[in-house]
């Protein structure tokens, strides 16, 4: 028998996940049974215990899917010639992030991937490590903003960072829920609040 292609497997693979991630949105991550994403999928039991052991396998492999989009997309943003400046970086990364959480879009799967890491700790320590990784792109966006003068010396760039990071679940939520916050507004609400007449003075 030919042996199956490397594609044919990478098709049946994202097809599997593309199921999973309809049944996760309409569902919910927790209500979605293997019997769903079968269902969802039109394969049969084995042919997606194929390519993935458990759910949590199929959970951890959408949030890679997105979150590896999204570390791309910032990357290129972070480490980009010319730099850019802080309010700049905001808008567009927020931008992508509505890009990435529309109505199918695979971003809307975080809240429910962000409540299962509180009781779930295969999927805590996948969340977790994610996360580093994006947050620690602000860091080193941080480092070359100091390096180019842009900054203090003194800038603490790894709580910046983490400042920085905590912003974009804020935002997501607020797409997701209230459907009134945009990037144009993060670039705004950013620009508002940072002036030094609005910070503690240090001795």
């Amino acid at each position: 028998m030919p042996r199956v292609s490397e594609e044919h497997l990478e098709r049946r693979r994202r097809q599997i996940l593309e199921a999973a991630r309809t049944c996760f949105i309409r569902k919910g991550i927790h209500a979605t049974s293997m019997q769903d994403i079968f269902t969802e999928a039109g394969l049969s039991a084995g042919a997606v215990y194929r390519y993935f052991k458990s759910k949590n396998e199929i959970i951890e492999a959408n949030i890679a899917t997105v979150i590896g989009d999204l570390r791309t997309f910032f990357t290129a943003l972070a480490d980009g010639d010319p730099l850019l400046p802080v309010d700049e970086v905001v808008e567009r990364l927020a931008s992508h992030v509505v890009t990435l959480s529309g109505e199918n879009g695979p971003l809307r799967l975080a809240p429910q991937a962000w409540a299962l890491a509180m009781h779930d700790p295969e999927i805590a320590a996948y969340v977790a490590d994610n996360v580093t990784d994006l947050r620690d792109t602000w860091t080193l966006y941080i480092r070359r903003l100091v390096d180019a003068g842009l900054l203090p010396a003194e800038t603490d760039v790894v709580a910046a960072g983490k400042t920085l990071f905590a912003l974009f679940p804020g935002f997501l939520i607020q797409r997701l829920l209230l459907k009134d916050f945009g990037p144009e507004d993060m670039r705004r609400g950013l620009k508002a609040l940072t002036r030094e007449s609005m910070l503690t003075l240090t001795a």
